[in-house]
């Protein structure tokens, strides 16, 4: 401008890379945590609005629809029934109903930590909460993991030394049920394991089940980490799996001490009332049915992918077969840099997430990627992943047997 003034010169310090516009998405798209579109289940949520419309639409008048700071009594209710299935018992006190799951990180880390705390994560993790905390200044230590979750072993050797530096971390991060990359499911024996080391330590657990609720049929994982003891650990859920990510639901479960605080950091004035009132009817009606048929389509998809993946990668991939949820995690080998694939795979129409932004630093994850297999249908999974094999060799020369050169 002529007077030389620019906002640029006001933008605090730290701030996160600019976002760029958003242009659509690619034909592949095989990144974030979207989900099947042919099973919004639309009809039964006009039904629930309209009903949730007559029974309570007049309280839309008053903030938080006059349910209060913690959330839309109704959805409250239902969480608590659906906690069940994992084994808490809780009152509707307990829950604290968040903007997404991504709230609830937000508020457990307004509420314990500060610029240069300590925490410990899985090497391979939820990229929101890694990027969260690389931006709020603290500490990440990662803790290794096996086919059955966090090495139990290898926690307690971290914990020792952190004490012996005279360290003791905020909390443990975990996603014990359906693990993000992953989609492993920690055993019971081993989340006792990891309770004891992290009361031992005088350290609380924070546990992530977005994903707890899709597990194929046949599968039944342990109760969660806060049914064992609700005092050493909080828990958060979501709706934007089970349902929709464009809802933007989630929930926290806590002792009163950690909620109360959490609350007061609150900034917003809730979530959106209606929202809560329609996914409330409708769950409170459909859940089980509609989780079920959700799971089986998308197990069906998995099935697609993995059949994709070793038709046109043969023995150059390795994918970690999931137990449940949206995803495939996979590693090609080590000369792979897959972050030089991004711009590439872009350019012809793929969308995925590479390992190193789903890794803890440190993590081994550069020959590593993320596909999320929920969104596009079984033909765009075959042909984005035959189409993400030629980009693969075009690039690195892997895999020399793909399909794609074959043709």
């Amino acid at each position: 401008m002529s007077d030389g003034f620019a906002y640029t010169n006001l933008f605090a310090k730290n701030l996160p890379a600019p976002a760029v516009r958003f242009a659509g998405y690619p034909k592949y798209n095989f990144i974030g945590g979207h989900n099947d579109p042919t099973l919004i289940p639309v009809e039964g949520l006009i039904e629930a609005t309209a009903a949730a419309l007559r029974k309570e639409g007049s309280k839309l008048a008053m903030y938080t629809a006059a349910q209060g700071s913690q959330g839309h009594l109704g959805l409250r209710e239902f969480v608590k029934t659906k906690a069940k299935l994992r084994g808490i018992d809780c009152s509707t006190d307990d829950i604290l109903i968040t903007a997404g799951s991504g709230q609830g990180i937000d508020l457990i880390n307004a509420v314990l930590l500060e610029v240069g705390d300590t925490v410990i994560l899985e090497e391979f993790s939820y990229g929101g909460a890694i990027n969260k905390l690389k931006r709020e200044g603290q500490k990440i230590v990662a803790a290794p993991l096996d086919e059955d979750g966090i090495k139990i072993a290898a926690l307690g050797n971290i914990l020792k030394d952190l004490k012996g530096k005279g360290i003791t971390p905020k909390y443990i991060y975990t996603i014990p049920t359906i693990q993000n990359p992953t989609g492993s499911i920690m055993p019971l024996e081993r989340r006792r394991q990891l309770l004891a080391v992290a009361k031992e330590y005088g350290v609380p657990i924070f546990e992530d089940e977005c994903y707890a609720d899709l597990i194929w049929g046949g599968t039944k994982a342990p109760p969660a980490i806060y049914s064992l003891d609700r005092e050493h650990v909080v828990h958060i859920g979501s709706f934007s799996k089970t349902l929709s990510p464009a809802l933007r639901l989630g929930y926290v479960i806590a002792d009163w001490r950690l909620m109360s605080q959490m609350i007061a950091c609150r900034s917003d004035s809730g979530c959106g009332a209606l929202e809560q009132m329609v996914v409330a009817e409708y769950f409170s009606q459909n859940f089980g049915e509609h989780v079920d048929e959700l799971s089986e389509t998308l197990k069906g998809k998995l099935d697609t992918m993995v059949e994709a993946v070793e038709r046109e990668f043969g023995t150059a991939v390795e994918p970690w077969i999931p137990k449940g949820g949206i995803f495939l995690w996979m590693k090609l080998p080590d000369e792979v840099d897959i972050m030089k694939l991004v711009k590439p795979a872009a350019d012809a129409g793929i969308a995925l997430n590479p390992g190193p932004e789903w890794a803890v630093e440190g993590a081994d994850s550069g020959s590593r990627l993320r596909l999320c297999f929920a969104l596009t249908s079984k033909e765009e999974i075959r042909e984005g992943v035959a189409a993400l094999a030629k980009v693969c060799y075009e690039q690195t020369g892997i895999p020399a047997q793909s399909a794609n050169i074959r043709r």
